[in-house]
């Protein structure tokens, strides 16, 4: 099929990403996988190329304003749903190393085949609740990043993200809309987990007149064992 690429490459040079042919292709292919398996499976409400292109492909990549993502980073992408933001931050860097964790089996299992079919290496997708996953050894404290763009309240998110954090690293939020009120609700439950707001970045999608925000969240000491709280706990009684 023949796609109208010319909102992806404004936005890409906008970003100073530059990709090669196979990452686009990589990107095409991951575009038509999501769409064929969006018929069965619910992974996302935008299907349209160029909507896909600006609000999950943009989105996830406009991470590389707040962060150098040329260096090898581990990265954890919690609740990524249909793959946003990992896959799009794993093919545009391949050398980042990123682990994607979603609640729902059958959008893990989706990501697992595009993984496998765009041979893609250093990722994995992880099918758990993050109160269980957050537990283990091999994931607590161990990330450089760890990023989301679930809906969900920053406190929340916030208990849910920063256990996977290791010290000195780094928790980012995409968020939309009006957060201010949202950012300074969260301090307190910043504090408890052991970190702080580092800076509130504001910027326009590339292309568009649509706002949107990255809460950096700088994680200073180790965060207590009591955290994250049970399962539903942080959702239904935020910090």
């Amino acid at each position: 099929m023949d796609y109208n690429l010319q909102k992806f490459t404004n936005g890409l040079k906008n970003l100073h990403i530059l990709l090669t042919d196979k990452q686009l292709n990589q990107f095409l292919t991951f575009y038509e996988m999501m769409v064929e398996k969006n018929k069965s499976v619910n992974l996302t409400a935008i299907t349209e190329f160029e909507e896909v292109v600006e609000k999950h492909f943009l989105d996830s990549l406009c991470l590389i304003k707040s962060v150098d993502l040329r260096q090898p980073l581990k990265i954890l992408d919690l609740g990524t749903g249909a793959g946003f933001p990992g896959i799009p931050l794993k093919i545009a860097f391949p050398q980042l190393e990123i682990v994607l964790i979603d609640s729902l089996n059958k959008r893990v299992l989706f990501l697992q085949d595009v993984i496998s079919e765009l041979s893609l290496t250093k990722i994995s997708a992880l099918h758990g609740r993050a109160e269980e996953i957050a537990r283990k050894q091999e994931y607590r404290e161990k990330f450089d990043i760890c990023v989301s763009r679930a809906v969900a309240n920053l406190s929340t998110l916030s208990e849910y993200c920063i256990p996977f954090v290791k010290q000195g690293g780094m928790f980012i939020s995409y968020k939309s809309g009006e957060i201010d009120e949202e950012v300074s609700h969260a301090k307190k439950a910043l504090h408890l987990l052991g970190s702080e707001i580092e800076e509130v970045e504001k910027f326009v999608l590339p292309g568009t007149e649509i706002w949107r925000s990255f809460v950096k969240v700088k994680k200073n000491c180790k965060t207590s064992k009591s955290y994250p709280r049970r399962a539903g706990t942080p959702t239904r009684d935020p910090l």
